[in-house]
């Protein structure tokens, strides 16, 4: 049987130790512990869904219902206009089984040979649920456009590709605060604190 997350403890339903990070410096300000639900080794689900919504739900409502405790799952991703929304909820396959996002880029660039058209977004989708099931989704959206080649380090995934509307350095060069203040995350966890977090202790 998997470990069960200690009270105070909002389980973060994903293995990507980047996306982990960055939940936990949102939650960190209002009195809330992260714990992975690679650390509770609790099992990832398919993500089978047909939106980032629905698969973001998939995920949170098997990570409360495994750990006992509420669990925050994100899903999230790139859509890229002139790809027609694509790689979206497939973001992270495109980078491979090795999760290998080098190789995700190179791919939306190549992709995106002969096309003037560069704008793009990055979409979140967060599933808060509890072990009986209860559960609600909140989502962000910002406006950019890709870069090419890839500038920074910082980040994750899409990061060094993305420069957010009105701003000159991509996510994986901007420092990470001013990142969390105006990502699609960001905005969709603002929306989940409009609801309150005082039933998540």
């Amino acid at each position: 049987m998997s470990p069960r997350a200690a009270a105070g403890t909002l389980v973060v339903a994903s293995h990507n130790p980047g996306k982990v990070r960055e939940i936990a410096d949102l939650l960190a300000p209002h009195g809330l512990r992260a714990v992975s639900a690679a650390s509770l080794e609790l099992p990832e689900p398919e993500e089978t869904g047909a939106s980032f919504a629905e698969n973001a739900a998939l995920k949170a409502i098997a990570a409360a219902t495994a750990s006992g405790r509420p669990a925050l799952a994100d899903d999230s991703g790139l859509a890229v206009t002139a790809l027609g929304g694509r790689p979206g909820i497939h973001s992270a396959r495109w980078a491979g089984p090795g999760k290998d996002f080098a190789i995700a880029m190179q791919r939306v660039e190549a992709e995106l040979a002969g096309q003037t058209d560069r704008s793009a977004a990055f979409i979140c989708a967060l599933c808060l649920a509890w072990p009986d099931g209860r559960n609600e989704t909140f989502e962000g959206r910002i406006e950019g456009a890709l870069a090419w080649p890839p500038r920074g380090g910082r980040g994750f995934g899409y990061d060094p590709m993305f420069v957010p509307d009105g701003g000159t350095l991509t996510f994986g060069e901007m420092d990470p605060a001013a990142k969390h203040a105006v990502s699609h995350r960001a905005r969709a966890f603002a929306k989940l604190l409009a609801r309150g977090v005082a039933d998540l202790r």
